[in-house]
């Protein structure tokens, strides 16, 4: 009966340990003659990426807080106290979280209890690590400029080089050895955004994330923005589009498509876009005889704008615009979250150049055309 017994115990506990929780709660503890009453705000990114959004809140009772609910899977939220300084950032997940920090130094918290948490903590000690030996190398500098010292001044820029590359190498070998990561895929969608790295890299590194973090916000949006990647990559088939017109009417892509496009996203507002426009407005007058053509797809918000921009600058060419800024579907469809970005298309509708400017612009349209 005993063996019986024992084996059925040995059975509950594996049960319990393999259970996953069915929620969180974050106990929290704060130090440094917090008043009682003193707000807790958990905050949270919109869906939209613009802002952060209250999800819940709580008070301080004698240097303590707590937040209980469910998280469908892990997420970057971030803790603000009412009154006080910075915010802290925290891996909301199922499970029992940690939080300690003294109220001057929210950025230091340590926070712990989960998964997720004890990685993102990994990584952000050895960010501040490298923070402190920027800090402490720029009064350095500052010392040594003031001085005159210009050994010490080349040999800080060398070190610097070298922190910088140091970081940059972090990052990744973080990602590769943290698969199971939240911060991994909030890291490459970084990489991605910023277009730091080559799309085949980050694409590398995302397909050896574990199937628990694609499933993640920042996973999910990764895998999209890399497929859209690749539909706007050379040798691709370029997305069809349609929009409305200055004068209000529809315009479609395929209906003007010429035996070389160039699809330039610009926008009224955009300085380098106006400062590229003369040279886009040269190459159009000399190859547009000879099938050169031009679409332009505006990221204004401002119709007034957009139209004195075409009449100022001369843009002789067809033009559509949602007036959507970023959120533009044209914009969206080509991953576009910077300008100028520019598409040369062929008459089969295959994407055979991007991004190019100044001359580079007219030698390859030259090179198709002549």
């Amino acid at each position: 009966m005993k063996k019986i017994l024992s084996i059925f115990s040995l059975g509950l506990l594996v049960f319990s340990c393999s259970t996953k929780p069915e929620g969180y709660t974050i106990s929290g503890t704060l130090t440094g003659e917090v008043k009682n009453g003193t707000q807790v705000f958990l905050k949270t990114t919109d869906s939209l990426m613009r802002g952060l959004v209250e999800i819940d809140t709580t008070t301080v009772e004698n240097g303590t807080f707590t937040f209980t609910g469910t998280a469908d899977s892990p997420q970057m939220y971030y803790l603000f106290f009412d009154g006080l300084r910075g915010n802290t950032p925290i891996v909301l997940e199922n499970g029992s979280i940690s939080f300690e920090a003294q109220k001057d130094s929210l950025g230091y918290a340590d926070v712990s209890g989960t998964e997720q948490n004890e990685i993102f903590m990994k990584y952000m000690d050895e960010s501040r690590k490298m923070g402190e030996m920027s800090q402490s190398m720029n009064e350095e500098f500052k010392k040594a400029n003031a001085a005159r010292d210009t050994a010490i001044i080349k040999s800080l820029r060398e070190e610097y080089m070298e922190l910088q590359e140091k970081a940059k190498t972090f990052e990744l070998d973080f990602v590769k050895a943290n698969p199971n990561g939240l911060i991994s895929a909030l890291i490459l969608d970084k990489l991605l955004n910023t277009k730091a790295l080559p799309v085949s890299e980050i694409e590398e590194m995302y397909n050896a994330l574990t199937p628990a973090i694609k499933a993640t916000r920042p996973g999910k949006r990764i895998g999209k923005q890399l497929e859209i990647e690749k539909t706007t990559a050379i040798g691709s088939k370029a997305p069809n589009f349609s929009g409305p017109t200055p004068d209000g009417g529809e315009l479609a892509f395929n209906q003007v498509k010429g035996k070389l496009t160039l699809i330039d996203f610009w926008a009224g507002w955009c300085r380098p876009c106006r400062m590229e426009n003369p040279n886009i407005v040269a190459v159009y007058n000399k190859y547009k005889d000879k099938g050169f053509n031009v679409v332009g797809v505006s990221l204004d918000q401002k119709k007034e704008m957009w139209l004195q921009a075409i009449e100022d600058d001369g843009l002789a060419w067809n033009h559509v615009s949602n007036l959507q800024r970023f959120q533009d579907p044209i914009a969206k469809a080509y991953n576009i979250n910077a300008i100028p970005a520019a598409f040369l298309v062929d008459e089969n509708g295959v994407i055979v150049a991007k991004n190019l400017r100044g001359p580079a612009l007219e030698e390859k349209v030259a090179e198709l055309l002549n």
